[in-house]
C-alpha cells in the first residue's frame, strides 16, 4: 500500500517540475523585449505628460518648459 502512494506523490510531482519548468521558460521569452524597447521620458516629454494630466498649471509648465529649453541651448 505505500509503495503505491510513493509513486503517485513522484508521478505528480514529476508532472509539477514540468508544468513548472514550461511556465517558467514561456515567461522569460514573453517579459523579455518589452523592457527591452521600453524607453526614458526626456524631461520635456515628463513635463508634458505632467501637464496632460492635470498635475500642474498651464504657468508652471510654460515656466518649467522655457528653463527647460534654455538650459538645452549650447553655450557660446
Amino acid at each position: 500500500m505505500l509503495g503505491e502512494w510513493s509513486f503517485w506523490g513522484m508521478h505528480a510531482l514529476w508532472w509539477l517540475f514540468w508544468v513548472v519548468v514550461i511556465v517558467v521558460t514561456v515567461a522569460a521569452f514573453t517579459s523579455g523585449p518589452e523592457r527591452i524597447v521600453r524607453r526614458r521620458e526626456t524631461p520635456l516629454e515628463l513635463l508634458q505628460r505632467r501637464y496632460a494630466a492635470g498635475e500642474i498649471t498651464e504657468k508652471e509648465y510654460e515656466e518649467r518648459k522655457a528653463k527647460l529649453e534654455r538650459d538645452a541651448k549650447p553655450r557660446e
